[in-house]
């Protein structure tokens, strides 16, 4: 039997993207996406790959679209009103046909900390024209099926 690891969603999200081939990440700290920053932060350099923690939101959208541009596999995570700042370029990338990935770890309100239901964030991502890919266990292999399978479709994933 191969090893076995117990990882949290966000460390396998990480390893997802590394595995995938990620080569550059730029995001900005948000709870409950921060764990992804901090584990990419450690082991991306170690991969060969770029981080950078930006000053905002939409300046990570920015750095991921201008590096796919450059066909570089990258990829951002945020949270719930992140994603609300990140979608005017996120449709620019949609039009364009730059993939990229955009991972969106959901909390409850999209912005304003509502006792809403985390729905929220699944419906402002699915009516942004962009595909979606919603699993209901973070596993690893899932994440790198999930990373290498979108750059075909020239599409942005959330």
């Amino acid at each position: 039997m191969a090893d076995m690891q117990l990882l949290s969603g966000n460390d396998a999200v990480g390893w997802g993207a590394i595995l995938g081939g990620c080569k550059a990440f730029f995001g900005y700290p948000i709870t409950p996406q921060s764990e992804i920053l901090e584990f990419l932060a450690r082991e991306l350099p170690k991969a060969g790959g770029v981080f950078l923690q930006t000053e905002d939101e939409i300046a990570a959208a920015s750095m991921v679209y201008g590096s796919s541009m450059t066909g570089t596999r990258t990829m951002t995570a945020t949270s719930s009103p992140g994603i609300s700042l990140m979608q005017e370029t996120v449709s620019l990338m949609a039009y364009m046909q730059v993939p990229s990935v955009i991972v969106d770890v959901c909390r409850f309100g999209p912005g304003s900390g509502t006792a809403q239901t985390a729905q929220t964030d699944y419906r402002q991502v699915t009516t942004e024209a962009i595909a979606v890919s919603c699993w209901p266990l973070p596993q690893v292999r899932n994440a790198v099926t999930w990373y290498n399978g979108h750059y075909g479709w020239r599409i942005d994933i959330v």
